[in-house]
């Protein structure tokens, strides 16, 4: 019998090459729970490059097993990890738990419109146009662009997509009087490109602010997720160099498939 289980345990292993051929150690003690520990070692796993985008782990009976946890134990840790976009789980013939693509990082270090950050990771950016219409600024938006509330705004909203798939829902807001016409020209591609090309203004710089929301009916079916499912929404109001504000925007970004950096640096002077 220990014999079976010895070559069980290195059959499970071997399904993934890259993993230790013990598993962890799970501290039994108040305050950490197993479930977290897993998740945490598998993030590692993950991160470092043990585990790779597409490997497929084994089943929950087997790793669980492997583990010396329950299986509704191991169930908490890989749902973590899938809230989280580290994971993947699919049902039926051929289903079980994968590791997902890594995701799209988003740095607020410099900006760059999402085209552009795009590239920078060799994927293709695809936009829909969701509606595009002249409206009068809101409150919030007459505030950001520097303008009195009713004035009018060309107001753009869009699903982006990274390689097909959608990322983010855009909705953004230009002054019409200083953006003529920008509605009667094509707004599938790069905005900020468009705002240089035919107007010669691209944003310069931008505040953004960063918020954890969770997803409606609506954000849920245009992104492909589950309704409750964790976006970021980014607020931004983009500016010339010369210091005019030439956008205001909400975008609402999948948590699962984004991850936003920032760099920073040590505070000037003495507190």
């Amino acid at each position: 019998m220990q014999r079976r289980q010895h070559s069980w345990r290195d059959s499970t292993v071997a399904r993934i090459a890259t993993l230790p051929r013990k598993p962890p150690m799970i501290v039994r003690e108040s305050g950490l729970t197993a479930h977290a520990q897993i998740e945490d070692w598998l993030a590692d796993a993950i991160a470092v490059g043990h585990l790779t985008p597409g490997d497929r782990l084994p089943t929950e009976h087997d790793l669980a097993a492997w583990l010396g946890v329950s299986r509704m134990t191991l169930r908490q840790a890989l749902g973590e990890l899938a809230q989280r976009g580290l994971v993947t789980r699919t049902v039926g013939r051929g289903g079980g738990t994968f590791v997902a693509e890594p995701k799209l990082e988003q740095d607020l270090t410099t900006l760059a419109g999402f085209s552009e950050q795009l590239r920078r990771h060799g994927k293709v950016a695809g936009a829909r146009v969701l509606a595009a219409a002249r409206i009068p600024a809101s409150s919030s938006a007459a505030a950001a662009l520097k303008l009195s509330e009713g004035d009018p705004v060309h107001d753009v909203r869009r699903i982006r997509f990274a390689d097909g798939r959608p990322i983010v829902i855009e909705h953004s807001q230009f002054p019409a009087g200083l953006f003529p016409g920008l509605l009667d020209c094509r707004l599938d591609g790069s905005l900020y490109d468009l705002l240089a090309d035919n107007y010669g203004q691209r944003p310069h710089r931008a505040r953004e602010s960063l918020e954890p929301v969770i997803a409606g009916v609506r954000e849920a079916e245009a992104l492909d997720i589950a309704e409750g499912a964790p976006l970021m929404l980014v607020e931004r109001t983009a500016y010339s160099l010369a210091g005019q504000p030439l956008e205001y925007a909400r975008d609402l970004f999948r948590g699962d498939r984004t991850r936003v950096v920032v760099w920073t640096s040590e505070l000037g002077g003495e507190l």
